[in-house]
């Protein structure tokens, strides 16, 4: 699993686990919560940002396959298979699998860890709006669910990175819209460029088959994300001039 783009959903199952060395523990009262290193650094800063230490609490990060399948089975006993279908992906088919996402929710006396409160004021409104300058997306938004299969869920959050996280909230994109829009910057014609943070941004989309023999450029820092449905994203980091 290599990059931060990796879709998982019911019609893409995740093939593996991030490694234990690569997931970094965020602490949460007694509960340990796990992330993709390079997440947990930029949800710090994030938190910071909006000055939400001790209101936003993370609730749910990276889930083995093991207590995925224990949410799952658990949600279905106590809330029936309608609701387990809308907010608990399938066990191997959930996005807490890769390491990349959180669930956030307010700080209370109860928290309910399937669906937490997070609401659009205070602090965690402000980590709603600031989100994507830290590179995460509201994953599930309301008005997607057609496209995500998931309802609309505003605690969870995923971690793709820049610039995709500033594309997507600009034009209003889900990780799998995101993903079709970038299949029109195959590498050989014109690239997506995006600016932002002192560099140029270029994009290109190839066949993952084709990945497996291309050379990087050694002179501009260059980015590689498997996408899980058949591509890879390349990003490279120009000086903007």
């Amino acid at each position: 699993m290599k990059g931060t783009l990796y879709l998982v959903n019911r019609a893409h199952p995740l093939p593996e686990e991030p490694a234990a060395e690569d997931l970094a523990s965020v602490r949460s009262g007694q509960t340990e919560v796990r992330l993709h290193q390079r997440a947990k650094v930029m949800l710090d800063q994030l938190l910071a940002a909006v000055d939400g230490a001790g209101t936003i609490i993370p609730v749910s990060g990276y889930r083995p396959q093991t207590e995925q399948q224990a949410i799952w089975e658990d949600a279905l006993a106590e809330h029936g298979s309608a609701f387990t279908e809308t907010y608990v992906a399938r066990p191997g088919c959930s996005e807490h699998q890769t390491g990349l996402a959180i669930d956030l929710g307010e700080n209370r006396p109860e928290v309910d860890f399937l669906c937490p409160a997070f609401p659009d004021s205070g602090p965690c409104g402000a980590l709603r709006r600031r989100a994507a300058d830290f590179g995460f997306v509201l994953r599930y938004p309301k008005g997607k669910e057609a496209v995500t299969g998931i309802g609309y869920e505003p605690w969870h959050f995923r971690y793709v990175g820049w610039p995709h996280a500033k594309l997507m909230e600009e034009r209003h994109l889900v990780l799998e819209e995101y993903l079709e829009w970038l299949h029109d910057f195959p590498l050989g014609g014109e690239p997506l460029r995006f600016r932002g943070l002192g560099r140029l941004f270029e994009l290109y989309y190839l066949p993952a088959w084709a990945a497996d023999t291309l050379t990087l450029p050694a002179d501009v820092p260059c980015q590689r994300c498997d996408t899980n449905e058949g591509g890879v994203v390349l990003t490279l980091w120009r000086d903007a001039g």
